[in-house]
């Protein structure tokens, strides 16, 4: 036994722990939970926990349900919000197979696998994740029948005495009682709209942080008598809610990204790292934009970037190169713009990365910068300046997902084919449904 197992169970002691939770993702990044007693753990870390993985969406076929748990000690964690009796914790865990080895359907082995693939070419990735959501009055709806946002304001407002500054400062005092730095916290430009920018950590670090801080900003507005969502367009007059990320890679303490003297300090690396990510985007967005709902963010205006396209401190554009501290090295990284707030983070990291690294292999040239707004071209400009369009519906991001090899290679064929079949049946359940769109516009017009 390790020396942090040995500390989860002398903590679990000592504190008088009573339930430990064992947390999870399926394959959309669902987190799942079961809880376990403290006499168990122990036999848990050497043995795993058993369940049924034919009951977990994309984990496997009937005929092959035994799956188990390991639990990871480096992620526990006591859970703040379940108060000081009947103390519980978590811990993220490992999927494996009855033989030990790890489960093909696990999204958290899926990235694990692509930064062992970094290290291997001598990176390490390092991600800092803007997390966007909007609040809402709990139960309360107008007479449209669309939820009510806790608010008016806009981005950056400070709003005296205001429900969302209370309901940040809450999140951001759990999230770091559970020993997730919070970097800053903001009003976004939506009714009701918040921003919790958590600091830059190891990629496998900061999806199990993303997972933490979903959980804890609902947890914290129930107890406040609120609705938290990371639906990534709530409300169609408002701003969508994104997973805006900045990524860095680290060749042992030296940052790769940059290089004084080069155009925007931006080192060869960094150059062919972003021109990995724009050639594979238009085949991850089924992924970074997994919801029917994602859609309406991506093409509904207001800053979402629809575009393959990169550009310095230039908002519209898919990947972003930050103005700040352009001189320090330690802060060169780039930003992708094209994942939602509802995006699986260890899959959705696995491929941007991995689509990163395979620019890097491949010596993939980058694209003249857009100075631009974008989305302000015509469609002729557009094309004749490369910026070719993400896919428009999640029909048609399925489509170009399908018939590529490089998603198929880093997501392995277990998962691939999952996400493929629980998306198909998300978009023929939409597909066949008549919304309140078609009963207003038609029911008494033809």
């Amino acid at each position: 036994m390790d020396r942090q197992q040995e500390y989860v169970l002398r903590t679990l002691e000592d504190r008088d722990v009573r339930f430990i939770r064992l947390w999870f993702t399926d394959v959309v990044g669902a987190l799942k939970s079961v809880a376990l007693a403290p006499a168990e753990v122990e036999y848990a870390f050497t043995e795993g926990l058993g369940f049924d993985g034919s009951s977990i969406d994309g984990f496997t076929r009937i005929y092959e349900s035994d799956m188990l748990l390991q639990p990871d000690p480096t992620t526990f964690q006591i859970l703040p919000w379940r108060g000081e009796e009947e103390q519980t914790s978590r811990m993220f865990c490992d999927v494996k197979m009855p033989d030990g080895e790890p489960s093909m359907a696990d999204p958290r082995h899926v990235l694990r696998k692509t930064l062992e693939h970094a290290v291997d070419m001598g990176f390490s990735a390092y991600l800092h994740p803007e997390i966007e959501f909007y609040l809402f009055k709990a139960g309360f709806k107008d007479d449209q029948g669309a939820p009510v946002p806790v608010d008016q304001a806009g981005y950056f407002d400070h709003v005296p005495g205001g429900v969302a500054q209370d309901f940040r400062r809450e999140a951001v005092s759990m999230l770091e009682a559970v020993g997730i730095s919070v970097e800053f916290s903001h009003h976004e430009a939506g009714s009701g709209q918040n921003e919790i920018d958590l600091r830059a950590s190891d990629a496998l670090s900061t999806a199990d942080n993303i997972m933490t801080a979903r959980t804890v900003i609902k947890e914290v507005a129930t107890l406040q008598g609120l609705h938290a969502t990371f639906m990534p367009k709530p409300l169609g007059a408002q701003p969508g809610s994104a997973l805006h990320t900045h990524f860095s890679l680290f060749e042992s303490d030296a940052n790769a990204f940059h290089e004084p003297g080069a155009e925007y300090q931006l080192s060869t690396t960094a150059r062919r790292f972003i021109a990995g990510m724009l050639k594979h985007s238009p085949e991850i967005t089924a992924v970074t934009h997994q919801f029917v709902n994602s859609y309406k963010r991506l093409w509904g205006g207001r800053e979402a970037p629809s575009y393959v396209s990169w550009g310095h401190n230039n908002r519209s554009a898919l990947v972003r190169i930050p103005l700040h501290k352009p001189n320090k090295a330690g802060s060169a990284r780039i930003e992708y713009r094209g994942i939602d707030a509802a995006a699986n983070p260890y899959l959705a990291y696995a491929l941007l990365i991995s689509a990163g690294l395979k620019g890097i292999e491949e010596e993939y040239e980058l694209a003249e910068a857009a100075d631009e707004d974008i989305g302000l071209l015509t469609a002729r400009e557009r094309s004749l300046m490369g910026h070719d369009s993400l896919p428009t519906t999640l029909h048609d991001a399925l489509g170009v997902l399908e018939e590529s090899e490089f998603i198929a290679d880093v997501l392995g064929e277990t998962v691939f084919q999952s996400l493929l079949r629980s998306k198909r049946n998300e978009w023929d359940e939409y597909r066949v449904n008549v919304s309140p769109f078609e009963i207003r516009r038609y029911m008494d017009a033809v």
